[in-house]
């Protein structure tokens, strides 16, 4: 390594690549974790709909 400083060159433009990069994969987890719920939410409520028709009210 030099003692000596040097300037360095940015590139404006890769930044620009790669915050566009992230904005697209987090809507589709987005919404696969909103799909995800809606199914657990479903099978739930089958669970629990079972389990009122089985359950023996003359305890």
């Amino acid at each position: 390594m030099s003692t000596d400083k040097e300037n360095l060159e940015l590139d404006d433009d890769f930044v620009a690549d790669d915050a566009d990069d992230t904005e697209a994969p987090a809507e589709v987890a987005k919404t696969n974790l909103t799909k995800r719920r809606i199914i657990d939410n479903l099978l739930d409520e089958r669970r629990l709909n079972r389990q009122i028709s089985e359950y023996d009210f003359d305890l």
